[in-house]
């Protein structure tokens, strides 16, 4: 209980830093706006998909999801400058758990996240996206997106916390959200790619997540067969966890040896 508390402790002190200085978060919510924006209204009426279905409908799901890895960023580079500028050296020097700067940080991000969440499906309610599951699978698909952003912000707490610089932060989160968002099924069905392009879109974690996602929101999934197709809810879970399960001890162990 020691550690919760502590934790949300910092959480406060990290949402308010965001609430002085607001522009990244809102800046990240605004570019993954125009992203919607550009692929339901510019390109959306040229993509077809397995067995017909409304691409917007398909589209606002994944885009939920790949925003699971847009924001990533923001957190990033604070807890690498928090590193670099001997922050987080002071928190090691309190008489506080060692857990406690991570998780503060981690909810403050998960804490955003609600809120870019309800931005932008109030965004796609306004450009026509429809929810046709039941409330229970919505709030379940919810749900999954937030186990994956959870487990996609311990991976970026630990390269800041390797990293030690905001400039590598930054360059590492584009390495990693770019591939990974366009090389899962966020915006094209995988059985309109080439068979080995498709195959490893299917592996992507970011495809389980949107797969199910949009699956439990009554959305067409641009699946029709295949494992994916039958157990994506399964994936979704299940790839989170492996993540956490690396990238958890490898976070508290950069925290140990953190220096100056």
């Amino acid at each position: 209980m020691t550690v919760i508390r502590e934790g949300l402790i910092i959480a406060e002190r990290d949402l308010r830093h965001w609430r002085r200085q607001p522009w990244t978060p809102v800046l990240n919510l605004a570019f993954t706006i125009v992203l919607l924006v550009m692929f339901a209204v510019i390109l959306g009426g040229s993509i077809r998909l397995p067995g017909g279905g409304d691409y917007i409908s398909y589209l606002l799901p994944g885009m939920l999801a790949v925003t699971m890895l847009f924001g990533l960023e923001a957190t990033m580079t604070a807890m690498a400058t928090d590193a670099k500028r001997g922050v987080t050296d002071r928190f090691r020097s309190l008489p506080i758990a060692a857990p406690s700067v991570a998780l503060g940080r981690v909810g403050a991000d998960m804490t955003t996240t609600v809120v870019e969440l309800a931005v932008l499906c109030a965004g796609g309610f306004a450009i026509g996206w429809r929810i046709s599951g039941s409330a229970g699978a919505a709030v379940l698909a919810v749900a999954l997106l937030l186990w994956l952003r959870l487990a996609m912000l311990w991976l970026g707490i630990y390269l800041a916390l390797t990293l030690g610089r905001a400039e590598g932060a930054a360059m590492a989160v584009q390495a990693l959200v770019w591939p990974a968002g366009f090389l899962s099924t966020a915006f094209v069905s995988p059985e309109f790619m080439p068979g080995w392009l498709g195959w490893l879109s299917s592996a992507n974690p970011l495809s389980a997540t949107a797969t199910a996602v949009r699956g439990l929101f009554g959305n067409p999934t641009g699946v029709t067969s295949g494992w994916l197709a039958e157990h994506a809810v399964l994936g979704a879970v299940l790839w989170p966890a492996v993540l956490m399960a690396v990238f958890v001890p490898l976070s508290a162990r950069a925290y140990r040896r953190l220096r100056r």
